[in-house]
């Protein structure tokens, strides 16, 4: 047994990244174990060959003086000439540079290799030799682009036979700006180095000029967008209980384009209290945005920004494998709202007994408020929220407050509480990519949820300040409607408004929204036409009438349901009609002031019905 199978996991991954091996994270125990022995092997068997007395001679030189050593270098095997013409082509000289049968190192550091030549001025990173400063040696791509070999940093200099076409000068290599192309380099995404491939970032090659540098940073380094990067594979139960912090955290998930993610912890948006999500995580559980994951944190590195989750314990309450063939929102089938959401109570206000019976909700009902400044409109929604709450308790209520007041949105949070309600909002004074942000997690979350077969509703306060903040978000389109407002910037509310459904499949999606009118802003105006069809509930509340101080103020000609014989029985049918038929025989106000006095004399809707059949209105 070797000191080395005396080593934990921690410990020999710090072993293996002082050789000089990449990935260290990637490889099971077993296998890092025989990594080390390898590359250990291989150390001692190089530190024995004849050209390292060469080097160590040139190393007391250069340590002892500080300055570069002019006596030739020890040379392994002169390249041939084929290569030369070769490298010529793609603009590095090799005149002075090796050729070694060596294969390339993985190194994590700064590294000497006895077969690849020694610097002469410093520490070198190119294939041929610099004799007059730092040179670099970026056989990695950061980002799509590739750095030339042979390029000097800052005004040092290099030895070669071409010119850089930048801002300075290399006597001997032509660097072509900061794009340039070698034979160990591609412009794309990944380098070439002899047949190996570096993937991302990574450098796979070891320097011929001496010491070679890699930047790979720790795991955080996963948060730059890589095409090529290589898998991860799955830690065994011994590793998992080794990086194990012992610390659980919940919160939503998001997505990025990159294929990581974030799980967000302060209401919906980023903060410091983020947890990163790796993309072998996401992939391996079919993740996405608006999942509630818990799991626990692995241990921090000092090195890292954002703690990383280890393992899933929970997605969205449920065990982590039955998520994983778990049907997609767009996927369900939409049908009639046919089941009803109640709202009158023993003791409610007055208009949730007009709400039952003028503009009835049910399950997957996609309805609009419509009202002017100070009509009540914030009241009402407070109203049907703790209506819901009341008579359907399982049902998972989101109240969603865009661009509201912050002394609102404190009410609204301490009036409403349960277990299964949640309060989001993003206040006026913020920025509006966090309203955009806020309102797509909220609804992804609404989404994942409908998935699951569970009863959603969504309350927005309000979706005409939703389009105001897409409409300062969104791309130009060129194209500008009346009031300034861009078409492209209704795209996003309408797929937030049209996502209410009632699923076959079961489960639902309730979102009843508040539009602004008669604001003084044509904006507002325009945004209400553009909603005004998509809806299958209205109801309008009116001005006049909460001037007179009558509350609630809704318009009983202009609120209904679409299809509300799915939701209301013959009776109330019946009341319905002899309702609206009073109203076209009198004034509006006078009606309306009529029928909420029949309202207040009544206990119930059912005693409100039974009067209503007795009683002539008009």
């Amino acid at each position: 047994m070797t000191e080395y199978d005396k080593l934990s996991l921690v410990e020999l991954r710090i072993v293996a990244k002082k050789m000089g091996i990449k990935s260290v994270t990637s490889y099971k125990k077993l296998e890092l174990l025989a990594k080390v022995k390898e590359v250990a092997a291989t150390m001692e068997s190089t530190d024995a060959t004849p050209e390292m007395d060469d080097i160590q001679s040139v190393d007391h030189v250069v340590e002892s003086t500080g300055e570069a050593v002019d006596s030739p270098m020890p040379r392994s095997r002169y390249a041939s000439e084929s290569d030369n013409s070769r490298m010529e082509e793609s603009g590095r000289d090799m005149n002075r540079g090796y050729v070694s049968d060596r294969e390339p190192m993985r190194t994590s550091g700064y590294m000497r290799d006895p077969e690849m030549g020694m610097a002469r001025g410093g520490y070198s990173r190119n294939e041929g030799m610099s004799r007059g400063g730092y040179t670099r040696n970026d056989n990695m791509s950061r980002g799509g682009y590739s750095r030339n070999d042979n390029m000097g940093r800052g005004g040092y200099m290099n030895r070669g036979d071409n010119m850089n076409r930048g801002g300075y000068m290399n006597r001997d290599n032509m660097g072509r700006g900061v794009y340039s192309r070698s034979e160990s380099m591609n412009r794309s995404n990944y380098s070439r180095n002899e047949g190996y491939r570096n993937d991302g970032y990574r450098n796979d090659n070891m320097d011929r000029g001496g010491y070679v540098r890699n930047d790979n940073r720790g795991y955080h380094a996963d948060l730059r967008p890589q095409l090529h990067r290589a898998p991860q594979h799955e830690l065994t139960p011994t590793e998992i209980a080794e990086l194990d912090s012992g610390v659980s955290r919940e919160g939503i998930l998001e997505v990025l384009p990159e294929g990581y993610g974030f799980i967000r912890c302060d209401n919906y948006l980023p903060g410091e209290r983020d947890l990163y999500v790796s993309p072998q995580l996401i992939r391996k559980y079919h993740l996405r945005t608006g999942d509630i994951l818990n799991g626990n944190i692995r241990i921090r590195n000092q090195n890292e920004k954002f703690a990383a989750l280890l393992y899933i314990k929970e997605i969205n309450g449920n065990d982590p494998d039955e998520m994983i063939n778990r049907p997609k929102f767009e996927q369900l089938t939409p049908v009639f709202p046919d089941e009803r959401l109640r709202l009158e109570t023993p003791g409610c206000p007055i208009s949730m007994r007009m709400m039952d019976l003028i503009a009835p909700i049910g399950k997957g009902q996609r309805g609009m408020i419509v009202s002017q400044p100070k009509t009540g409109k914030t009241t009402l929604l407070k109203q049907v929220a703790k209506a819901v709450k009341t008579n359907h308790p399982k049902m998972h209520l989101i109240v969603l407050l865009i661009d509201e007041r912050p002394e609102e949105v404190t009410d609204i949070k301490e009036s409403i509480l349960g277990h299964n309600v949640e309060v989001i909002f993003s206040t006026f004074d913020e920025l509006p990519e966090n309203h955009k942000r806020v309102s797509e997690m909220v609804i992804e979350r609404a989404k994942r949820l409908v998935e699951q077969g569970e009863e959603v509703m969504i309350l927005l306060d309000s979706i005409t300040r939703l389009a105001r903040a897409y409409n300062l978000t969104v791309q130009p389109s060129g194209r500008t409607l009346s009031g300034g407002l861009d078409p492209a910037a209704l795209h996003m509310p309408k797929r937030f408004f049209g996502a209410a459904r009632n699923m076959r499949e079961g489960g639902s999606l309730t979102i009843l929204a508040t539009a602004l009118v008669d604001t003084g802003s044509k904006m507002d105006d325009v945004v209400f036409e553009e909603f005004k069809g998509t809806g299958n509930m209205e109801l309008v509340l009116d001005r006049k009438l909460s001037e007179k101080r009558v509350f609630p103020a809704i318009d009983l000609p202009r609120s209904s349901t679409r299809r509300d014989d799915l939701l209301l029985t013959q009776e109330e049918m019946e009341a319905n009609f002899l309702m609206r038929k009073a109203l076209t025989g009198m004034k509006s106000e006078e009606a309306v002031e009529r029928i909420i006095e029949m309202f207040r004399r009544t206990k119930s809707n059912q005693e409100f019905i039974q009067t209503i059949r007795k009683t002539k209105i008009v």
